[in-house]
Order: C-alpha cells, then structure tokens, then sequence
C-alpha cells in the first residue's frame, strides 16, 4: 500500500469513528425529530436572522431542492416565518418563530450536553489538545479566502480579572465616553466574584481567538434561584464572529445546569448590539430607570429569562 493509500485509508477511519462517535448516522438527531441537515438549516436560521434561503443553501452545500423541502417543513410545523425579498420576490428571508427557537434552544442544549459529557471524560491536557487538533483540521482544509476566524471560550483564570477591568474601561470611555467611575464599578464587581466566588454556582468565560483574550461574561449568584449575566465584553476587533451570541448562550447553559430558575441582567439603552443578542437569546426588558451614572446620562434597563 502507498502512503497517499494509507493516508486515504486513516482519513475514512476517522471519518467513520467520528460520525459514530456524534451519532450523526440515526435517522433524527439528538433523539429530536429533526435530522442532522434539517438541524444544521435551524442552527443557521437561530444565527442569522433574517438570512436568505439561498444563503444557507451556500453555507451548508445543500441541493436548493432539498433545501425547499426542508423549509416548507418547518413552515407546516410553524417553526419559521418567510418574507418575499423586495429585490426578487421568488426569494425568501427567514426567521425563526418563537416555536421555532423552542426547537432550536432544545437540540442546542442537547448538544451542549452530549458535547460536555464527552469532554468530562477527558483531563485538562487531553481536553486541550482534542480542541487545538480540531481547530488545526479545520484551518488546513477550510480555504484560506473562505476560512472564518475562530474563537474558544475558556473558564477564567489568573490575571484574567485585571484585563477585564482595563479593557471594560477602555471600551466604554472611547465608544461612550463613560468616566473612571466605571471602571471603579467594574474593578468592585471582579473583587467580589473572586472573594466570594462559588465554583459550583457561578463562572465567568473568557473568549480567545488565537491565544488572545477577545471577550468575557460573567454568570453570578443573586439568590439560590436567581442567576446574574455581568460584564459582558466583546472587543471591536472581534465583532462579527459571533463571540457575544456565544458567550451569553454559555452562561443561559451553564444556569440552566446549575439548577437557576431564572436569570436576570441590568443594560443600558444605548448598548444595542448586546440587547439585540439578549432579545435573540429570550430576554425580556421588565423595566427601565433614567439615571446619571459614569459622567453621562442613561436609561438602565432590566432583563430577565425564565430558564
């Protein structure tokens, strides 16, 4: 046998160990109802809002009949909404239904869960060399013109509490013009969560991409039912990958893990890209507060997720 033959040969192995090992060969993924190319359509309908049929069908390497099929399914069952494109009324775009994402949200944390029980079999080392192996396939077969940069989210760590604060600071006094006093808050809140910090109730995330600390948020305890999102941070650099979106539905996750009922978080009106990933993730504004704080004028907002 020549190389290129043994080569092939291990690929189609771990090409075979892997499908089996993700049970994407059964009929419906996840034990849901949904097979794995009709749970890929959901995930990328939850990720893009308002996204064009032929864009998933582009991103997924779907037949655009196929594609049809599986959207007219999930109309009948009402998990999305179409709107006719005013440039091409044969196009659609889509959007899940509050049905919709009840379906998503329960595959999402079905895999979360499948994914998370694999990964506790694993010591830390084990753990971090599968994740940096995956990321290296992906990088030499994804087209460099094509390839997205990827990011990780990793439990804190030391050190991790001192960028929070100076990049917290930094962000909002250049792209809001908050005062040092925020950075007084920020820097209390990071004091308490590492005084009193309760590792089996609370946790705070640091997103990475290539080794370099891009974001952050905080999961913290209000009461024995109450959980806190805090702080999170996505950096300008970062923006558009999907690091903010990842890093809320981690801590709804994780919550949900550690047995909260309900989670809540305070905003501000003016932060439209974070209520935007709120709104998406379930959150509902149960009030709002005019109020002066960082040298500025605000209306805070407060969210809550029934969990």
């Amino acid at each position: 046998m020549s190389s290129l033959d043994s080569e092939i040969a291990q690929v189609r192995a771990f090409t075979r160990f892997y499908t089996r090992k993700l049970n994407v060969l059964d009929q419906h993924l996840l034990d849901s109802p949904y097979s794995l190319s009709e749970a890929r359509v959901l995930y990328e309908i939850a990720h893009h809002d308002d996204c064009a049929a032929k864009e998933i069908g582009g991103e997924l390497g779907l037949d655009a009949g196929y594609l049809s099929r599986i959207i007219q399914k999930f109309d009948e069952n009402g998990l999305v909404s179409r709107k006719p494109l005013e440039a091409d009324r044969r196009q659609y775009r889509l959007s899940l239904t509050a049905k919709g994402r009840q379906a998503f949200a329960k595959i999402d944390r079905s895999a979360y869960h499948e994914v998370a029980a694999m990964l506790r079999g694993l010591g830390d080392a084990e753990r971090t060399a599968l994740v940096g192996a995956m990321a290296t396939v992906r990088r030499t077969l994804e087209p460099a013109t094509q390839a997205r940069r990827t990011f990780v989210l990793r439990s804190h760590r030391i050190g991790d509490m001192g960028w929070v604060v100076s990049r917290q600071a930094v962000a909002y006094a250049e792209e809001y013009g908050w005062d040092i006093s925020y950075e007084t808050l920020v820097a209390e809140i990071c004091a308490q969560f590492i005084r009193g910090y309760d590792a089996a109730r609370e946790h705070c995330w640091i997103a990475e991409v290539d080794g370099e600390p891009v974001g952050s948020v905080f999961l913290v305890k209000a009461s024995d039912e109450v959980a806190k999102l805090r702080l999170l941070l996505v950096e300008r650099k970062a923006r558009g990958l999907g690091v903010g979106r990842a890093l809320t539905e981690q801590c709804i996750h994780a919550a949900r893990e550690r047995g909260y009922k309900r989670m809540t978080l305070w905003t501000q009106s003016i932060l439209t890209a974070a209520r935007n990933i709120y709104q998406r993730a379930g959150f509902c504004r149960v009030a709002e507060e005019p109020h002066h704080s960082f040298g500025v004028d605000l209306i805070g907002e407060t969210w809550e997720l029934e969990l």
